[in-house]
């Protein structure tokens, strides 16, 4: 039975090894707090590629995490909050619209709730250029947001140096509304998204579409008269 012994020894510490092995496995999809399952590891939403590395993925694998409510609350208070990276995402969409055919150069300003685009473009056909870039950004932004474009370069400047300004400055919302105006007012905006919004995602028929005058009232009235 002596033979035997290096066998048993070689199966225990075989069996030992994969039970690590699981641990580690199941410690890398979850985080410190067991509340979240990632079955690959965390990389940003959008992920800059090379040519070169392209070529080397022969497969791009599905997105996949779960979340326990228990993880991100305690005693019944949110603990873990959600936000964007405005500069992240206005770095996203600029970088999108210099791919499309026939964009030059592309300037995005991205706030709480829109996200201000001046591009500069060498095609002939000015409403086939922005909606390209309106719908291209309108993909990257969250659902709620709104999207305003222009083809005058001359608004690279002026995106820039509201770039210092937050939610909390003073006059903001007037600041960027009048940008907003100036925008709609000089350039085309593309096609509509469908029957129920304009080229900016701004809706039709909401509750209190008889109450405020938004973006959308501004635009069609200095266009459609």
């Amino acid at each position: 039975m002596k033979f035997l012994k290096p066998f048993v020894f070689l199966a225990v510490l075989l069996l030992a090894s994969a039970c690590q092995m699981g641990e580690e496995g199941q410690k890398d999809m979850t985080d410190e707090n067991g509340s979240t399952i990632n079955v690959n590891e965390k990389k940003d939403m959008y992920k800059k590629t090379s040519n070169e590395s392209k070529k080397e993925q022969k497969t791009e694998n599905y997105g996949f995490v779960r979340h326990k409510k228990s993880g991100l609350t305690k005693n019944g208070e949110q603990t873990e909050y959600y936000g964007i990276n405005r500069e992240e995402l206005a770095d996203t969409i600029s970088g999108l619209s210099v791919q499309l055919p026939g964009i030059e150069e592309a300037a995005v300003l991205v706030t709480d709730e829109e996200a201000l685009i001046a591009y500069r473009g060498s095609g002939k056909n000015r409403n086939e250029m922005a909606d390209m870039v309106s719908k291209t950004a309108i993909s990257a932004v969250p659902r709620y947001y709104h999207v305003y474009i222009s083809d005058n370069p001359s608004y690279f400047d002026q995106l820039q140096s509201y770039s210092k300004m937050d939610s909390q400055s003073p006059n903001a919302d007037a600041i960027i509304s009048k940008l907003i105006r100036q925008m709609l007012k000089d350039s085309p905006q593309g096609k509509s998204l469908n029957k129920g919004e304009n080229a900016n995602g701004e809706g039709y028929g909401e509750m209190n579409e008889n109450m405020d005058e938004d973006m959308k009232d501004f635009y069609e009235k200095t266009h459609y008269k």
